[in-house]
């Protein structure tokens, strides 16, 4: 049977369950984390795995390059190598293929 969705303190709706299994030892670390900030557990754990989750997602999209991979980069652009056979065939089989 389905648990009523309930309301967060923000007002919004919380209709979805997540679940995890934790050590005590576990439990008690989070439990006092929670404590020192004042928060319930439910609010420390959901906002400390949004922030986790927030941080991968971006980690993620970032992109990073030595400053060897970005001077190749910016050559690669400034002094494009010239067009050879193999790209030109590797063109016209992209175009064959697609009907670009």
């Amino acid at each position: 049977m389905a648990e009523a969705a309930k309301k967060s303190s923000s007002g919004r709706v919380r209709g979805e369950r997540l679940e995890t299994r934790v050590t005590s030892d576990q439990k008690r670390l989070i439990e006092h984390a929670a404590a020192l900030q004042g928060r319930t557990v439910t609010d420390f754990v959901l906002t400390s795995v949004q922030d986790a989750a927030r941080r991968a997602i971006e980690e993620h999209q970032h992109l990073s390059l030595s400053v060897r991979d970005s001077e190749a980069f910016v050559k690669a652009l400034t002094e494009p190598r010239p067009v050879n056979e193999r790209l030109r065939e590797t063109i016209r089989l992209y175009r064959e293929k697609t009907g670009v």
